[in-house]
């Protein structure tokens, strides 16, 4: 009669025991991912700290703390790296405007020298890379700058305005590559508080960078909610061209005199105000966007 007392009785001290075990484990586990979402968020040097004293959990803590330390010492590189490159550019763009300025003064010179037909074609095609070299040179200053700014004096910003101006400055380019936009904007503005003089800059790189690339077409769409689709058909593009657009550095064709910027300081911009931006290619048409 007794011995069932006695299994039942070492049953329920089990049965407490592992519940008790549990709820630790429960709470460890809860504490271990609270930290952890905390330390990635909040971008500091300690450590989880878990109250439980269960060995398991605090060898899962440790070997988090390991990782997570090993991870601070990726990005440290990372961003020891990045601002190496960054002021890498800088200086290099510092360093050639100086010959630059010296080749245009002699181009300046020689055009002025009476020249035969050979010599001033020569003279042309000389000003011609120096201007390219120029323009590179400066989009990787001012890409620089930008990157290395943080700060931005927002204000209440009509969106549409910004755009219709930055089409219009466009127009000539359009109409020079057969170009005809079809644009649809609400009639009413859609102002957000945003920096003007940074949502010009996106708008100007993307479509400047859509009229490079479009087959004979682009559509410009802005909706009262702020999403803003920019869309031509690109036939020589590919998916995983378009996954590397907003990359640093990248360019579609190498042969272009381009740096490959326009696009990713358009995503630096975007995301620095506020808003969203990405690409879409489906059925050979590109659809660059934006959101704020």
């Amino acid at each position: 009669m007794i011995l069932p007392w006695i299994f039942c009785g070492v049953l329920l001290a089990a049965t407490v025991f592992l519940s008790i075990k549990i709820y630790s484990l429960k709470k460890s586990m809860g504490e271990i991912s609270a930290e952890f979402r905390r330390l990635l968020a909040e971008d500091t040097n300690n450590l989880i700290f878990i109250s439980g004293s269960d060995k398991h959990a605090r060898k899962l803590a440790a070997s988090v703390n390991r990782e997570l330390a090993e991870l601070r010492k990726q990005k440290l590189r990372y961003q020891k790296a990045d601002s190496e490159l960054k002021t890498a550019i800088t200086n290099i763009s510092h360093d050639l405007r100086t010959p630059l300025t010296a080749i245009f003064g002699y181009l300046e010179l020689l055009e002025k020298q009476e020249a035969n037909e050979s010599l001033s074609r020569y003279i042309t095609q000389i000003r011609s890379r120096a201007e390219a070299m120029a323009q590179l040179t400066e989009e990787l200053f001012r890409y620089s700058v930008l990157y290395s700014e943080t700060e931005q004096k927002t204000q209440d910003t009509d969106i549409r305005g910004i755009l219709e101006e930055a089409l219009v400055s466009f127009y000539g380019a359009m109409e020079n590559r057969g170009i005809t936009p079809q644009i649809v904007l609400p009639k009413d503005p859609v102002v957000r508080k945003i920096q003007p003089s940074a949502l010009s800059r996106i708008f100007d790189n993307i479509i400047s960078n859509a009229i490079k690339y479009s087959d004979g077409d682009f559509f410009v769409t802005l909706t009262e909610k702020g999403e803003i689709s920019f869309s031509n058909t690109a036939k020589k593009l590919s998916s995983v061209e378009v996954e590397k657009l907003f990359d640093r550095f990248y360019t579609v064709d190498s042969a272009r005199k381009t740096t490959g910027l326009g696009l990713s300081i358009a995503k630096l911009l975007t995301e620095r105000i506020g808003g969203t931006i990405s690409a879409n290619y489906r059925e050979s048409k590109l659809t660059i966007t934006l959101y704020f």
